[in-house]
């Protein structure tokens, strides 16, 4: 694509199951916080349906709702702090027990990241995620891409999406105006609900373990139902994990 065709300007990033692997990590941690509980019914597909409804950016509010919506779940005098503390031990590890975040890859490769970056405004790009910060900046730094974000909106500056809240003020964080040439790229409803309600666009991205259950059927990498849900919230496109093509919806560097 030509400099004079490409659609985008400016990149913003959401985290989890874009630039994470979480499967093993966030969602596993839903999933075994739940177990705790007694909440057995909640699987990986429960997780992904209620993801796909939206309203599901914090992953300990979402635990709680898990189990206070199951049928089997203990939910006598249960509190979000108690889920909290639960999920982040499984998260985060307790003691000499390894946590569930050591589980996490980069979903696309340095070469994507870097060439995305260059093309973005300014050189760089701003992360919108609904991690706390310290979990945020940890991934980043393990990885190596601290150095190509200027600016990360996350749990604990506001609003979570799908509010636009976070995707206005990372255009702020950015020195860009919310437009149609400002894109955030998500893997959630939410994600293309809060670019869309900012004035931007929200270009989605399939999970790997998505694109791995969809291909045991037969299926379009773009089948789940995380996929068709982020299609029906107006999502510019929805790109394969890695999002590789992305690069070519950006003009080329001078």
């Amino acid at each position: 694509m030509s400099s004079t065709s490409a659609k985008y300007t400016t990149c913003l990033l959401d985290m989890d199951g874009v630039l994470a692997e979480v499967s093993k990590s966030y969602r596993a941690a839903i999933e075994a916080t739940c177990h705790h509980y007694g909440a057995k019914s909640v699987t990986q597909n429960t997780i992904s349906d209620w993801k796909a409804r939206g309203g599901c950016n914090n992953d300990w509010k979402l635990s709680l709702d898990l189990i206070m919506e199951s049928t089997d779940g203990k939910k006598e005098g249960l509190t979000l702090e108690a889920v909290t503390e639960t999920f982040e031990k499984f998260y985060q590890g307790d003691g000499s027990t390894p946590g569930f975040c050591d589980t996490e890859t980069l979903i696309p490769s340095k070469e994507t990241m870097e060439e995305l970056a260059k093309r973005s405004t300014g050189g760089k790009f701003g992360i919108v995620t609904g991690r706390p910060k310290s979990d945020c900046d940890k991934f980043l730094k393990l990885h190596n891409l601290d150095h190509l974000v200027k600016a990360s909106v996350c749990m604990e500056d506001g609003p979570p999406k799908p509010d636009p809240f976070p995707v206005k003020k990372c255009c702020e964080l950015l020195g860009v105006e919310p437009s149609a040439g400002v894109i955030l790229v998500g893997d959630t409803p939410d994600d293309i609900r809060a670019a869309v309600a900012a004035g931007c666009r929200g270009v989605g991205v399939a999970t790997p373990e998505a694109v791995a259950a969809a291909a045991a059927k037969g299926e379009p990498f773009d089948s789940s139902i995380l996929c068709k849900a982020m299609k029906e919230c107006g999502a510019d496109v929805v790109l394969p994990p890695g999002f590789a093509d992305l690069v070519d919806m950006f003009p080329a560097p001078n």
